[in-house]
């Protein structure tokens, strides 16, 4: 997409990047009476602002200092921006005033619309028309604005506490409180922010379209998220795709983790499949990196606006304290994050330069010997560097807190550990031991010696940092990344009314002609037909009731497995068509199939979420499968690497691997077998609910599904 190209009907990038970047600004509603108002003039003027703002006052008197318009058409020039603080019932006229004046964007901090009912909601559709028609780009209403740190434009409602840090992280939050918080912990952490946007209603302008725009910034290098909800679903993962593409990570703290989506009860993966397990799906497909806090949201984003894509998993530890080295190696096990030993030579180096009691191993413990020698982690940092064992570096220092008796010896000193640093073969991630606030001095301190950034504690720096590898994975496979072949995706055309239900003998007989390996099986209507067609699958067998009415067929006893013999069958039949009338079955038959035993039994599973589309379930399955929801979730469509990946994220991955000397699946196979099973389900189009093989069993290379259930919208 270029530049000019529609985010949304009536949004474009350029739309975006002229909001964003205004060279004069008239505040509507501005009197010294309101906080907002204050608040946003000071801004500006604080922040650098380089261009003209005006005020204006139905009363024409003196506001904030300075001498304010009666009316919009009286301002000596056309504006950029208008920000509006007028009340809600005024909003409508001034935005026609808006217009009238040919001013092109607005912020509307302006309450009182879709978030308090229907009538709101009615009056914010009138804005946005209004604003569509009349060509204007409007963020908001009931949001706080945004702080354009990288240009210096500030037209923020609350009051911001300086110095701003100018850096490359983008942030966009659909809450205006917390905005105000995550400018506070950025600034404690010393995190740099380019652009940082209070969406408000999202009337207009949407997360996605700031997203798009963050995308193409090139001040931004990371792209940070608040996300109360996607509105856009298919645009935000076509901006996470972009992003990925142009090597911007999206980090996201995405709240809400409720299961409130409605669900189709006819199959087991139903239970599977929760409004949060579709986001993590989501975000794991299109590469966002999802944090649980705001801390991890910030020290995550700093984290990769400093390093970009990193090299590898392995990582070398340079500590100044044993206790550290311990908290390093739990965090680092729950991280996923490798902490190889060093080579012979590596270890041979250490001990030329640690005290004889300091230890060589992986991570490193400079000893308290570093009162003595201040240098003494930096030389170890220099012995480590070059190690082939390792992918990169994480050095554990603190700034100082409080002013030191020389404030010059200490930008000395760290000027010498910034060169040091700088210096090295490898990349070298500069953690804290605590999240504490960076103060004042050791901000003067990093920015007159050059110290990199610090990462904020050894918890959330390790947390930041198992994220930032996993996406640097996920990067660089994307970008090299070949194309799989185009699967068939020809429509299947289906004979089903509206809400039917397909249970085992169609849904089998459909799955298995367009090629998923289904179990053998025939349809009976007779004890003496169900012992004949026993004889010709060969025993045992297993004899299945047959009714579309009935789902879960083991639940009422319309299942009997291990059948040896053709009296035995006999029996079983007479039972499962018994258990089939007493559920009122209307025409119950059943199904005679081969006995199988051994493997692991799979749930391969498709429900359609209201919002996302069809989602897919893989786990443990058989009739534990609500027991144990042991699965992994992928948004269609999915292609074999994400399966396998998400096979070996299970919990019962093992299971699969052969354990206790069972036969090791064929993931390969398996893969190649569920990819096909999610081409069925796109190819079914927008008729089908929910598609289900339960289970799809798994005996090395040999994957046959013995169940399966399909029901229509």
């Amino acid at each position: 997409m270029t530049a000019t190209e529609a985010l949304l009907p009536g949004v474009t990038v350029d739309d975006v990047t002229q909001l964003f970047n205004p060279k004069s600004i008239a505040l509507i509603g501005a009197t010294d009476k309101s906080h907002w108002s204050m608040s946003i003039y000071k801004n500006l003027l604080d922040g650098g602002f380089q261009g003209s703002v005006y005020l204006v006052n139905p009363r024409g008197v003196v506001v904030h200092g300075q001498q304010s318009y009666a009316n919009i058409a009286d301002l000596p020039e056309t504006v950029d921006m208008a920000f509006v603080m007028v009340p809600t019932t005024a909003v409508l006229e001034v935005m026609e005033k808006i217009a009238d004046a040919g001013i092109p964007t607005a912020v509307v901090l302006t309450s009182g619309f879709g978030e308090v009912g229907e009538e709101g909601a009615q009056l914010e559709r009138r804005l946005t028309d209004l604003a569509s028609d009349r060509g204007i780009t409007v963020l908001g209403p009931n949001g706080n604005g945004y702080v354009n740190v990288a240009s210096g434009i500030t037209p923020y409602g609350l009051p911001i506490t300086e110095p701003l840090r100018k850096g490359s992280i983008g942030v966009v939050l659909q809450s205006g409180a917390l905005a105000s918080a995550v400018i506070q912990l950025a600034q404690t952490r010393n995190a740099g922010l380019s652009l940082l946007v209070s969406m408000g209603n999202e009337s207009m302008i949407s997360m996605t379209d700031v997203m798009r725009y963050l995308v193409e910034d090139e001040a931004t290098k990371v792209i940070t998220l608040f996300i109360e909800s996607i509105r856009h679903p298919e645009d935000f993962i076509d901006v996470a795709k972009r992003a990925l593409a142009a090597g911007k990570p999206i980090v996201a703290l995405k709240v809400g983790r409720s299961a409130g989506g409605a669900r189709v009860a006819k199959a087991h993966t139903g239970s599977l499949v929760g409004d949060d397990g579709v986001i993590d799906a989501v975000f794991r497909q299109s590469a966002v990196i999802r944090v649980d806090s705001l801390e991890d949201l910030i020290v995550t984003s700093d984290l990769l606006s400093h390093t970009g894509p990193l090299p590898g998993r392995r990582v070398g530890f340079v500590t100044p304290s044993g206790g550290a080295c311990e908290v390093i190696s739990d965090r680092a096990e729950d991280e996923g994050i490798e902490i190889p030993e060093f080579s012979a030579a590596t270890e041979e180096k250490l001990r030329r330069v640690l005290p004889d009691f300091a230890s060589v191993h992986n991570p490193i413990d400079v000893t308290g010997y570093i009162l003595i020698d201040d240098q003494l982690a930096i030389k170890a940092l220099s012995a480590v560097q070059d190690d082939p064992n390792i992918d990169q570096i994480v050095y554990v220092s603190d700034l100082p807190h409080d002013t030191p008796a020389d404030v010059d010896v200490a930008i000395a000193r760290y000027t010498a550990q910034a060169a040091a640093l700088s210096q090295t073969s490898k990349p070298v991630i500069v953690v804290s031991n605590t999240i504490t606030d960076i103060t004042p001095i050791g901000r003067r301190v990093a920015d007159a010696s050059g110290f990199p950034g610090v990462v904020g504690g050894i918890h959330h720096g390790l947390t930041a940092l198992g994220r930032a590898i996993a996406w640097s994975e996920r990067y660089r496979a994307a970008i090299g990344r070949r194309e799989e072949a185009v699967a068939d995706d020809s429509p299947i055309i289906v004979d089903a009314a509206p809400g039917e239900t397909f249970a085992e003998r169609r849904a089998t007989a459909l799955l298995a002609e367009h090629g998923i390996p289904m179990v053998k099986n025939e349809l009976v209507h007779s004890a003496d037909e169900a012992a004949e067609a026993a004889d010709r699958v060969g025993y045992p067998v297993v004899v299945k009731l047959s009714a579309d009415e009935i789902e879960h067929k083991s639940d009422i006893g319309g299942v009997k497995l291990d059948l040896h013999d053709a009296d035995a069958v006999r029996r079983a039949f007479d039972a499962v068509i018994a258990a089939g009338r007493g559920a009122e079955a209307a025409d119950p038959a059943a199904l005679v199939q081969p006995q199988r035993s051994g493997g692991v039994e799979l749930i391969v599973g498709a429900v359609r979420d209201p919002k996302w589309g069809m989602v897919l379930a893989v786990g443990l399955g058989g009739v534990w499968v609500e027991v144990l929801k042991d699965s992994t979730l992928h948004l269609l469509p999915v292609n074999r690497e994400q399966v396998k990946a998400g096979l070996g994220s299970l919990r019962g991955a093992k299971l699969l691997a052969g354990a206790r000397g069972t036969e090791a699946a064929d993931l390969d196979a398996v893969a190649d077998v569920v990819v096909r099973i999610a081409n069925v389900v796109e190819r079914l189009g927008d008729r089908l609910e929910s598609l289900e093989v339960n289970p799809l069993l798994v005996r090395g290379s040999d994957i046959e599904a013995l169940d399966a259930l399909i029901t229509w919208r």
